[in-house]
């Protein structure tokens, strides 16, 4: 079962995520700069993985902010 994250759990994972992808990334690029092409690969597809659950988590982020806030985006008025 699944739990209901709230708009500020979800950000975070996002930003989780993001540094996850980040540091796939550049594992990837070492591997590359080895000419050890495989590993490359794949640290490549576990990047773009954390990449895609990293807009996931900030599209929910942001479902969650326009259904409390009524808006898609903060305004100046929030402060």
């Amino acid at each position: 079962m699944t739990r209901i994250r709230t708009g500020a759990e979800h950000h975070s994972l996002a930003a989780k995520c993001h540094e996850q992808a980040a540091r796939h990334h550049h594992q990837a690029s070492k591997h590359y700069a080895e000419k050890d092409y495989a590993h490359a690969a794949h640290q490549s597809l576990i990047a773009h993985s954390h990449t895609q659950q990293a807009i996931f988590h900030g599209t929910e982020a942001t479902k969650y902010h326009a259904e409390h806030y009524g808006r898609a985006t903060p305004s100046a008025e929030i402060a």
